[in-house]
């Protein structure tokens, strides 16, 4: 039987405690300023719109599409993909693909958040909607 992959725990800061707290949950969160009323990701305390320091976490739907991404074959580990995913929110993000068909992803195909089990903080990556 094939050893799961083991990922690394994530690296959290006071700033970002709630992300993570959330993720351990199965919630994937994002920031929304109330200045400007853009939501955005990686989630921080400044907006990268308008500077303001007036944002809230909400909950994402964690659902998106698949903006773009690359198929990385020849790899020590094993081939896999990354790419980024517009969330059905607004953002974008970078991103790895996981628990699919790498052979079958396609540019704005629907895909959905899902937590990867590390020593910490479950990761977060994205699989095709099924």
């Amino acid at each position: 039987m094939a050893e799961a992959k083991k990922y690394p725990a994530p690296q959290g800061n006071p700033e970002t405690a709630p992300f993570w707290e959330a993720a351990s949950q199965g919630k994937f969160l994002i920031k929304r300023c109330t200045a400007c009323g853009e939501p955005h990701y990686f989630p921080r305390s400044i907006c990268p719109f308008c500077f303001s320091d007036k944002t809230v976490w909400e909950e994402s739907s964690g659902e998106g599409t698949i903006y773009t991404f690359s198929l990385m074959r020849k790899s020590a580990s094993g081939p896999y993909a990354i790419g980024y995913v517009t969330l059905n929110e607004g953002p974008s993000l970078q991103t790895n693909f996981v628990d699919c068909d790498l052979g079958s992803l396609k540019i704005g195909q629907k895909v959905k958040v899902v937590f990867k089990p590390t020593d910490g903080a479950p990761l977060p990556f994205f699989t095709p909607v099924s």
